[in-house]
């Protein structure tokens, strides 16, 4: 299943983590703004194609040693439909690089409307006959709150196409607890009950390093919960956000792998987006050359607590 390549990517750069594309103008080198904006005005699309080159710049760095991206989507779609063609571009540069591609969407619905989430993010769109991919990820982040309504469109679609959806069970956002800590009656909490289902969903999706299609999203910032859930579901592999800048760190992530070092791709965004800003005297030029050297850092914090294969 998807994970497979995934899993198979994280062997070969023995590395566990992925580079979140979150980028924020702020955060994008004035050269390529200014570049942007020359051809485009300060507009809508002048945005859109300075985090598009930008972004590339990061692929072109990261790609023969991070083996995973996980673009957000609303950094894209609050550019109207000139991001989300970023969007689709980053996907794409991507996947030519021979990155697996994590689209971190949070979608949520159930029925037709579940379905075509799906089709969009990961299967195929029918126009009169002819099959196309819209956006072409790997895998979607989604959120499982509504049910097995929410779900089963999603492991139909990716078990035709060879991809994967990671649920959201123990986020790493402060407030999480207020509702994903409490006890139901049968005396599980409510995020050990989605890091079930999750193992159920994915019983039809199993790949060949025993982790099926269907992963959860388990923050770093949890590490007991982390540990706990990582021996509770076997196969269930997970997406850990809260690395770095939200707090969490080598020794945090650490439960979240199984005895082969595997079960888990670590994510870093704003640590490895912005690393340029934190070099002292680099020019801003080089902010691709930092991201790398900051993806090398963190690979090798983490590996030497874990050790993969």
């Amino acid at each position: 299943m998807s994970f497979d390549r995934l899993i198979s990517g994280i062997i070969r750069t023995k590395n566990p983590t992925v580079a979140g594309l979150d980028p924020k103008l702020d955060f994008i080198p004035a050269y390529i703004k200014e570049q942007a904006y020359a051809q485009y005005g300060k507009t809508l699309e002048g945005a859109a194609e300075a985090l598009f080159v930008f972004n590339k710049g990061l692929i072109d760095a990261l790609c023969d040693i991070v083996p995973a991206v996980k673009p957000q989507a609303a950094y894209y779609e609050m550019y109207g439909y000139h991001g989300v063609h970023a969007l689709y571009r980053t996907i794409a540069y991507a996947k030519e690089k021979g990155m697996f591609v994590i689209t971190d969407a949070k979608r949520n619905d159930i029925g037709t409307t579940m379905e075509a989430y799906a089709k969009a993010h990961l299967g195929v769109t029918d126009v009169e006959g002819e099959q196309l991919e819209a956006f072409g990820a790997d895998a979607l982040t989604v959120n499982g709150y509504l049910g097995t309504d929410g779900i089963k469109p999603l492991t139909a679609i990716c078990k035709s196409f060879d991809k994967g959806i990671f649920v959201l069970v123990k986020t790493s956002n402060p407030s999480s607890g207020e509702l994903q800590d409490r006890t139901l009656d049968d005396g599980l909490s409510i995020y050990r009950t989605m890091g079930n289902m999750c193992e159920a969903w994915g019983e039809e999706l199993m790949g060949a390093y025993g982790y099926s299609g269907v992963g959860a999203v388990v923050g770093a910032t949890y590490p007991a919960q982390l540990g706990e859930l990582r021996k509770a579901l076997p196969h269930t592999f997970f997406l850990v956000p809260g690395y770095g800048a939200q707090g969490g760190g080598a020794a945090d992530v650490a439960p979240a792998f199984d005895d082969k070092g595997l079960g888990a791709v670590i994510n870093s965004s704003r640590g490895i987006m912005c690393a340029w800003k934190k070099e002292e005297g680099l020019a801003p030029e080089e902010y691709a050359q930092a991201a790398r050297r900051e993806a090398i850092r963190m690979r090798d914090e983490i590996t030497s607590l874990v050790k993969i294969g």
